[in-house]
């Protein structure tokens, strides 16, 4: 049985009550399947209505990803 546990919660940007949600979630894709960070959006701050799931395995890849995309977004600033 898939269990969340919220790990952290942002603001979101450009929003009045957006959230960021993060959570690991256990068994997300049924029994015996590796958790996942999830990464969830809720405009209203309550129900999320987005939502990414990120392995464990690729999450280094992905922030270095991101990190790099920051770095170049921010030249254009």
């Amino acid at each position: 049985m898939s269990v969340t546990t919220e790990i952290a919660t942002l603001d979101l940007s450009g929003t009045k009550k957006g959230k960021i949600i993060i959570s690991n979630l256990t068994e997300p894709y049924g029994k015996e399947t590796d958790d996942v960070v999830s990464i969830g959006i809720a405009l209203n701050g309550k129900d999320i209505e987005w939502k990414s799931h990120i392995p464990y395995d690729n999450l280094d890849e992905v922030i270095e990803i991101l990190q790099k995309v920051n770095k170049e977004y921010k030249k254009t600033k």
